[in-house]
Formats: structure tokens, sequence, C-alpha cells
């Protein structure tokens, strides 16, 4: 019996450090990405923007780690300055879409009524408009840019947190601590602060998480078409556009920076599945 009962201990142990093992390659990933882009603030092998023709083209190792692109520009420091912008225009968008999403979303299941009616088809509304298409028309006003880029993955980001919120806000305040605190005469603005948004923080956060992810693909979706930051400021879609043209003569400039973007998108979906099975309260019980 003894043997049986260790065989079923030792695969429960695997199993749970299977399931934690999102969370630590997730923050893996995004550690080293963070680590890359803020030590492009101070240190890049060269300046990012530097031209030298005669160096054009040249494959990795042979001038620089990565090579250069069609200017002579080192391809790493470019790659090393595009993450921090794609990395800062996606966490602002996620950070102020979150943030609106979920003011708006809690004040809805408070509320109720016409307001939450209202603010559903506000969001239908969003959702029927891609960024990308947003971002087109932000940019026949607005320029492209950082602003653009930004402002058009936060509104897009709005209704998605807006959504999520206002339903873990309604199981919420179907609990029985918010019952207790109604029948005490708490206001529906304490009820929201001091016991709906606690218990539905831990769910923001891992959606968020997940949404970032989401944030760099439309981030480099923006730039690829024009609409992101403008040169010679670098980045990731950026690249993956100016690219194309050399796809058969210098494959690593579209390569390069398609892995990138890829990694990380991955590390921001491992990182939010891991800590959605960290805060899950069900498989903190288990």
């Amino acid at each position: 019996m003894a043997p049986v009962v260790s065989s079923a201990f030792a695969s429960r142990i695997v199993f749970k450090l299977s399931r934690r093992m999102n969370l630590v390659c997730g923050a893996v990933i995004i550690g080293l990405l963070i680590a890359v882009a803020l030590l492009s603030l101070v240190w890049t092998p060269l300046p990012p923007a530097k031209m030298q023709i005669i160096h054009k083209l040249q494959p990795p190792l042979a001038f620089g780690l990565l090579g250069t692109d069609q200017f002579g520009r080192d391809v790493l420091s470019m790659m090393m300055a595009g993450c921090w912008n794609s990395l800062s225009i996606a966490i602002t968008a996620v950070a102020v879409g979150g943030t609106l999403g979920s003011i708006a979303g809690i004040s809805a299941a408070a509320i109720r009524g016409l307001f939450e009616a209202l603010l559903m088809r506000i969001c239908d509304v969003i959702f029927a408009l891609p960024p990308i298409l947003s971002a087109m028309v932000l940019g026949a006003f607005l320029g492209p840019g950082r602003f653009t880029a930004i402002t058009a993955i936060a509104v897009f980001m709005i209704p998605v947190f807006a959504r999520v919120t206002l339903a873990t806000s309604l199981q919420a305040w179907s609990r029985d601590y918010v019952m207790a605190a109604r029948a005490i005469g708490n206001t529906r603005l304490t009820i929201s602060l001091r016991h709906v948004l606690p218990n539905i923080i831990s769910q923001i956060i891992v959606h968020g998480a997940i949404q970032l992810g989401l944030a760099i693909l439309t981030e480099a979706g923006l730039s690829f078409l024009g609409l992101g930051l403008a040169p010679p400021a670098p980045s990731w879609g950026r690249m993956l556009a100016d690219a194309q043209t050399y796809l058969a003569l210098a494959p690593w400039l579209a390569i390069l920076p398609g892995l990138a973007i890829a990694l990380a998108v991955f590390g921001f979906n491992m990182l939010g599945d891991g800590l959605r099975d960290l805060l899950d309260p069900r498989e903190v019980r288990r």
C-alpha cells in the first residue's frame, strides 16, 4: 500500500511543479527582456541610428554580433532599443486601458441598470473597430508616433478589462460578505473599494499579464504599417517592415525581430497562465 501512496504523492508534486513552471518560465523571459530594455537606455554597442553604409547588410558576426541592416546600422543595438520601445508602449497602453476599464467595470457592477447597459453597448462599438483601424483614424489626425500607438491600444483594452471586471464584480456582489456590508449601511463606493476590488484584483492582474502579449503584437503590427514610432526610432515591427525587400539577401533582418516578438508574446502568455494558477483560490486549496 505504501508504494502506491508514495507514487500518488510524487505524481501530485510533479503536477504542481509543472503548473508552476509556466510562472517561472514566463517570469524569466520577461525579466530578461526588461533587463535588455533598461540596459538599452544607458548602453548599446553602437548608437541605434548610426549609419555606416560601407558596412551595410553584413551578416551576424561579420560586423557586430547580429550584423547590420541596409543602412549599416547595428542590428543588435536596434533590437535592444526596439525592446524598450515595444515594451514601454505595450505596458503603458495596458496600464491606461486596464485602469480605465477596471474602473468602468467596477462602477457598472455597483450602479447597474442603465449605466451597465450603456457601458456594454459602448464596449460593443469599440470591439467592432480593431485597434489597427483605430490607429489609422488617429494617425490621420495626430500623425504616426508613440502617442498614437498607445492611444489605439489603450482604447481597445478598455472594453476588454471592463467586461472582465464587470463579470467578476457581479460575482463578488452576490457573496455573503458584500451582503453583510450592505446590511450594516455601507455605501456602494465603500463596498466596491473595501470588499469588491480586493477580491478581484488578482484576476485583473492575471488578465493584464495576458493582454500585454496582445499589446506587444498589436504594437508590432502598427509599427509594421507605419503607424507606430516614426523613424529613426527603432521598433521590432518597423524592422520587420524594412526587412521585406531583403528577405532573400539578408534573412536575419526579418528573423531576429520576428523571434523577439514571438518570445515576448510567449513570455507574457506563460506569465499570465502561471499567475492564474498561482492566484486562483481553487489552486491554493489543492
